[in-house]
């Protein structure tokens, strides 16, 4: 695993200053009816009387599900802390009915009058570190928890999203064998159990900020948003929902076109196409499945769609098919990609459509990873030929690849076509005029994983489809690749870039001292940083890593376990830790609190069989490292 993202869930101060006419509403668990309170004052309801100054007792009681909001535009809603039942059976949600369980949601979230005075839904310590979110889930069956349908003008932050099942929707209805892993949702017959479809649904929804959520373990995926513009999604997590992370396909006959600035920052996306266990909520690798067996897979996917995408510190990785799809964003967007580590999906790392710019990027295709899972057939494994990183481009389009670092066990490294394959293209076919420009980007080749007596090639592009090769190449370094792949004047060809770690699950693209990638950069387009945010130098290293940017930035080169005194606990060795540090597992919100600073090289986690519970069989775990002056490293733990 690299040793880069750290993804902590920070306050941050809201968008969109108070409006003059808004009210701020409250809920907590202690709190009243509609009838019971007014839902303005954060204090619990007495005991007695109506129209009480308390809050009220559930979010329902503010978005009653087949009932007219009792917020407005622009109005705040905190949700303290505590765990709220989100379907049939919840307070506020008397409306519903068993048969109908399905529909039992809350209505549209009301629109902000405009786009600096939004609603917003927030969770207690939204603007204090969100290190304990109350927890919004969903029972009974409900189409999602959050309905943001026609909703523009919108903030949701500092929310749990997830429901008390380890049921996935649909779960291998292709009735592949599995002795006993196949944990399909009940949908027919009451009562449905305590599981929600998806975590938020969006459609024809502008100006919303997405921030420091938590969706995991619904039963088909975490977000459903399409026909999107002008959105921004920061500090969230998306993981292990059971068929798809990010859906942007809305299944209907209106497109899914978005449009606008649609940007993604310090999202994580992971283990999306598995289960996860109810109530440990941890990842069941029994449960992962894909295409063959009638599921999905897909981290970060799009439907046919506009827009100008930015991805910027994100971490996908681990989802049972592709990790970031954008393969059907049409001609006249763009999208681009800003220090990204893409590793562990099934299928390919980062699909692009029309123009693209990829920089400080990480991109490691262990597209077998799922093998020993049983619902994982063979054709799921390195699908689509599991290139780390595919390109479609349109005609005269450019895709331009900067200073990343790219490995993996796929047919190839990179491969590219032209959107005229696609169906329903209305775009003109491409006519030699598009290009490939890749600079200072380190290739590390692998055994083919589908063909284990050869190594992965370079690049492959479609002649059937592309009247010129557009690869345009130079200042690259070339190491253990099938053909001779020097094509530019300045590439490294077949020297060994010496990076700090080549085993594909632990894999490590940080240079070390003597490799040959160091300062053989272009300065041309180089961007003045790298994926761990150190400077780069006047002389800039090929990859996603500059050897000399370590600055006070520590580095976890071995992580290791052992059962000594007080049981199960983690050692990590690395360099420059610094006493005071942090340390986060997983997805936590809070950084873990049994940490012991042992000396700039070590660092010891402990808490026995709470600390063990973390890190389930089979599943790579994320341990990220915080300096009290600056600088974080992650790497993962597998436990076997």
């Amino acid at each position: 695993m690299c040793d880069w993202v750290l993804f902590v869930f920070l306050a941050l101060p809201t968008s969109s200053p108070d409006y003059p006419l808004a009210t701020t509403y409250y809920v907590r668990p202690d709190g009243g009816t509609a009838g019971q309170c007014t839902g303005k004052v954060d204090a619990p309801y007495p005991g007695s009387g109506s129209k009480k100054p308390c809050a009220w007792n559930h979010p329902f009681q503010a978005l009653p599900p087949d009932g007219k909001p009792r917020i407005k535009g622009g109005d705040t809603l905190i949700i303290k802390k505590g765990s709220y039942r989100m379907g049939l059976g919840a307070p506020g949600a008397g409306d519903c009915y068993q048969a109908g369980s399905y529909d039992c949601v809350m209505p549209a979230i009301p629109s902000g009058p405009d786009a600096t005075h939004r609603t917003r839904i927030l969770g207690e310590g939204w603007n204090a570190g969100c290190t304990n979110p109350p927890e919004l889930w969903g029972a009974e069956r409900p189409w999602y928890v959050i309905n943001l349908t026609d909703s523009s003008n919108v903030e949701i932050g500092c929310l749990e999203i997830t429901d008390h099942s380890p049921c996935i929707e649909s779960h291998n209805g292709s009735g592949l064998p599995c002795s006993g892993c196949d944990v399909p949702c009940e949908r027919d017959n009451p009562p449905f159990g305590d599981w929600a479809t998806y975590g938020i649904s969006a459609e024809d929804s502008a100006n919303v900020y997405l921030h420091d959520l938590n969706i995991h373990g619904l039963a088909a995926g975490g977000v459903h948003a399409g026909r999107i513009r002008d959105w921004k999604v920061e500090h969230v997590r998306i993981h292990a929902n059971g068929s798809v992370g990010w859906d942007g396909d809305l299944w209907d006959d209106e497109g899914d076109d978005s449009s606008g600035d649609l940007e993604f920052r310090q999202v994580e996306i992971s283990f999306n196409g598995c289960g996860e266990t109810w109530p440990g909520k941890a990842v069941d690798p029994d449960t992962c499945w894909g295409q063959e067996a009638g599921g999905y897979g897909d981290g970060f996917a799009t439907g046919y769609t506009g827009g100008h995408w930015l991805f910027e510190d994100c971490y996908v990785h681990h989802n049972t098919s592709d990790g970031v799809d954008m393969l059907y964003v049409k001609g006249d967007s763009s999208i681009e990609v800003r220090r990204l580590v893409s590793e562990g999906n099934a299928g390919n790392q980062l699909k692009t459509g029309g123009p693209a710019w990829i920089e400080n990027s990480l991109l490691i295709s262990n597209c077998s990873f799922f093998d020993k899972s049983p619902l994982m057939a063979e054709g799921d494994l390195c699908r689509a030929g599991g290139s780390a990183f595919s390109v479609d481009l349109h005609r005269g389009d450019t895709v331009i690849m900067l200073n990343s670092t790219v490995t993996g066990q796929g047919d190839c490294l990179v491969d590219a076509g032209c959107n005229d394959s696609m169906s329903d293209d209305a775009d003109p076919n491409c006519n030699g005029t598009e290009s490939l420009i890749i600079r200072n980007t380190l290739f590390d080749g692998n055994t083919d994983w589908r063909q284990s007596w050869e190594k992965t090639c370079l690049v492959w592009y479609d002649d059937s489809l592309l009247p010129t090769n557009p690869l345009d190449m130079d200042y690259n370094l070339v190491w253990q690749t099938k053909d001779n792949p020097c094509s530019g004047s300045k590439d490294i060809c077949n020297k060994d870039p010496k990076i700090l770690n080549a085993n594909m699950e632990t894999y490590n693209g940080h240079l070390r001292t003597g490799s040959p990638a160091v300062d053989r950069g272009t300065t041309s387009q180089a961007p003045t940083d790298d994926l761990d945010e150190g400077d780069r130098d006047a002389k800039p290293d090929i990859g996603a890593y500059e050897l000399s940017s370590a600055g006070s930035s520590p580095s976890i080169t071995q992580i290791t376990a052992s059962s000594g005194t007080g049981g199960f606990r983690l050692r990590l060795r690395g360099s420059r830790f610094q006493s005071g540090l942090q340390s986060f597992v997983d997805g936590d919100f809070a950084a873990w609190a049994n940490v012991t600073y042992v000396s700039a090289s070590e660092v010891l986690l402990g808490g026995g069989e709470s600390l063990k519970s973390r890190f389930p069989l089979g599943v790579p775990t994320r341990v990220t490292i915080v300096n009290p002056g600056g600088g974080k490293a992650a790497a993962n733990y597998m436990r076997k």
